[in-house]
């Protein structure tokens, strides 16, 4: 078998971005899938783009929506404009579809939770009048649907999956499920022609319960079958529809992982013998096909295996998807006692003489690229792709030079993003993502994500700080090399507290005169379970706590859950005075308007300005996420709202406090600073092709005076793990 890659040769390929002379995929376009919804339906509704397929010229892609039990439709005919081309119903819930000529052929689930009695159909569907036209009773539950090369007939994985509430999920769990091949006649399904492929008896894992998942054929009319909880693959011949070889997908040794949930990102764990239990499968050739080792029931090896039809294991990934995924920023560490970055979709595509392998990351939210370089050898990694939550349905369409992405996961309900199909062009354009990596530190990645503060180094251009928020424990200090690209995080400080590791909410960060940092940790003061305050820590280089500074208690009593954003410090010695940026308006304030914050530690006095907001959508809130002292008695603020894309408002203002002296806590009367835009983030944001990120929580002037700004991933929780890192270049005065 051939190992692994060389890990570190990865690591320096990432840091370096992709510096060699071939083709890039970027990101061109994001279609919200709610906004394919009939004017009959809710468009608040949960949604789902699951699976994915294109007509034969490319033009057209077709998904499906369990949520609202239909097929949608996409026109891409401008594939940087997606248009919404049609929601057909199909009277159950789909789980695959395929398109041939003016036909789609969609699988459907009918029986619900129904587990003991599984029932489904084959819809035929009429592309030109959007309506069913035909539909063949399948007698269980779909899953899968592929067409054989020769488009002479449908190959069909009948799962009859298990009901995970009885008996803890054990298998087994009858009906058993099946391959089902359907042949075509006259561009149309022959229900009669229907021949079931019985899968029993043939795995060692409960062979009486085969559970397929997903199909592929190859140009010699193979079919390789997924028997996922089974941990085993099959060969069928849908020419006659004999079972042509089976065998196990084995098991995995994976090293320098992470496998315990506990708030740090810390790859130098191991686990042996775990099973594979691919999902996804697709034909590299008509030797060899990938799977996509997601696990279900008992396994799940985090990465993707490709093997000879004959059961020989090729190539195996072992710890090298989770490491990109760390290095990324994507890796969902409360996933980590689990199955990890989790790939569940695979895909192949032939770009000129490229064969390019597609590997989908259900739990990070990433696509990774890689080159097949021929059998025997080990595929070449090429770039990671962001997109939508949850992709599961990738499509290569070598035609037009595109690939696309349908995810499922729809947070509209949670005020998230929705689900969504994105869209990714191959050409010659320098690739535009990521915008910032980790280092290897000891060997392994240095773990990160949730960016929610930066701080410029005082002496040294382009060195940046961060600090990452609840999302992880301990608390971090990160150090960043913004003079290369993308960015580069080259090592941690942990923030420790009596000689212990301390955690906080840290929001924001900025550096001491004399040495050192002042950290803002938000508080929680609301909440029922565990409430805390809002904290100024004043820190060592070396990330010692040397003091807790709290509000007074008459006035932390006015505090909400949003508090401590930005801080920034003016002055030193006697005179020096940080500055504090709280979020939303507190019980205290007036509608509309934000404290802004100031501490003088020599005389260990407060003081209060207001910052006057914009007025929010309806159903939005207003706040502001960072400060930054410019000089001359003038500050940078990120204001921003809590929604996504091109009508969300994310901008970067100015103020001057020259004049103005801050009132004292309990004055009646308070000034208000005069703000001025400086930069409107939302075009930077949208025309990175994707849905608009709506946490814009860090900035940072560099000592010759260069903007940095970056985003806050939330530590990939109901986000798509995307951070962006953008360095605008000298400040306009």
């Amino acid at each position: 078998m051939r190992k692994p890659f060389a890990l570190a040769a990865l690591a320096t390929f990432l840091l370096a971005g992709t510096a060699l002379a071939e083709p890039n995929f970027n990101r061109i376009a994001t279609f919200q899938v709610p906004l394919n919804l009939p004017a009959d339906r809710d468009a608040k509704k949960k949604t789902v783009s699951e699976i994915i397929t294109a007509n034969e010229a490319g033009t057209l892609l077709a998904y499906t929506d369990a949520e609202h039990k239909a097929i949608g439709l996409i026109d891409i005919s401008t594939a940087n404009a997606p248009k919404p081309a049609g929601f057909i119903p199909v009277g159950g819930e789909p789980t695959s579809v395929v398109i041939l000529g003016e036909r789609a052929f969609a699988v459907v689930v009918s029986s619900g939770d129904n587990f003991k009695e599984p029932a489904g159909h084959l819809a035929t569907i009429d592309l030109k009048t959007k309506q069913v036209s035909a539909k063949c009773e399948l007698g269980g539950q779909p899953d899968s649907i592929t067409l054989t090369k020769d488009k002479g007939k449908l190959a069909i994985v009948i799962e009859n999956e298990r009901d995970e509430k009885l008996n803890k999920g054990d298998l087994p769990q009858l009906p058993a499920g099946n391959l089902t091949l359907i042949g075509i006649k006259g561009g149309e399904a022959d229900c009669a022609s229907k021949h079931v492929v019985d899968l029993t008896g043939i795995a060692a894992v409960e062979p009486t319960d085969p559970e397929p998942e997903f199909v592929d054929v190859n140009q010699d009319g193979l079919a390789v079958v997924t028997m996922q909880e089974n941990n085993h693959l099959a060969v069928v011949d849908t020419r006659t529809g004999k079972l042509v070889t089976h065998f196990s997908a084995g098991t995995v040794d994976l090293k320098n992982i992470d496998k315990t949930r506990d708030g740090q990102i810390k790859p130098v764990e191991e686990l042996k013998g775990v099973p594979r239990e691919p999902d996804a499968v697709r034909w590299i050739d008509n030797d060899r096909f990938v799977t996509a080792n997601e696990g279900d029931w008992k396994g799940g090896s985090r990465g993707f295996t490709i093997f000879r039809k004959d059961g020989t294991v090729e190539f195996d990934s072992g710890s090298t998807v989770d490491h990109i995924a760390i290095r990324l920023g994507h890796y969902p560490e409360r996933r980590s006692a689990a199955k990890g970055s989790e790939p569940e979709g695979i895909e192949v595509g032939t770009y000129g003489n490229d064969r390019l392998i597609f590997v989908g990351l259900e739990r990070a939210s990433l696509v990774l690229v890689f080159k097949d370089e021929g059998a025997g050898r080990a595929p070449r990694f090429l770039q990671a792709l962001p997109g939508g939550i949850a992709p599961e349905g990738l499509l290569a369409i070598p035609q037009r030079n595109l690939f696309v992405s349908a995810s499922e996961a729809d947070l509209g309900e949670k005020g998230g993003a929705r689900s969504a199909v994105t869209i990714y062009e191959r050409s010659e354009a320098p690739v535009t993502y990521p915008t910032i990596v980790s280092a290897d530190v000891d060997g392994v990645p240095l773990g990160w994500g949730a960016l929610s503060g930066l701080a410029a180094h005082p002496e040294l251009p382009g060195r940046l700080f961060s600090v990452t928020d609840s999302a992880y424990t301990p608390s971090r200090i990160l150090e960043i090399d913004a003079t290369k690209k993308p960015a580069t995080i080259t090592g941690a400080i942990t923030v420790t507290k009596d000689g212990k590791p301390a955690s906080y909410d840290l929001e924001g960060i900025a550096t001491r005169p004399g040495g050192g940092f002042w950290l803002a940790s938000e508080g929680a003061p609301e909440r029922k379970e565990k409430p805390t305050g809002n904290l100024l820590l004043r820190v060592s280089a070396k990330g010692e706590v040397e003091e807790e500074i709290a509000l007074p208690e008459e006035f932390a009593a006015k505090a909400i859950n949003q508090g401590y954003e930005g801080v920034a410090v003016t002055g030193t010695g006697q005179d020096e005075t940080i500055w504090i940026a709280v979020q939303r308006e507190w019980k205290d304030d007036p509608k509309g308007k934000v404290k802004l914050l100031t501490y003088k530690p020599s005389t260990k006095s407060w003081g209060i300005l207001y910052y006057p907001l914009t007025a929010p959508a309806a159903g939005a809130w207003m706040g502001l996420s960072e400060l930054t002292y410019l000089g001359d008695d003038s500050f940078a603020v990120i204001e921003r709202d809590n929604l996504f894309g091109a009508k969300a408002v994310k901008t970067l203002a100015t103020f001057s406090v020259k004049g103005l002296k801050p009132a004292p806590f309990g004055a009646s009367e308070i000034p208000t600073v005069e703000k001025k835009l400086l930069r409107d983030l939302t075009p930077d944001l949208m025309k990175l092709g994707g849905y608009g990120l709506d946490k814009v929580e860090g900035m940072a002037v560099d000592k010759e005076g260069s903007l940095f700004v970056v985003t806050d991933n939330d530590g990939v929780d109901d986000s798509s793990g995307e951070t962006q890192f953008f360095a605008f270049g000298k400040l306009a005065k």
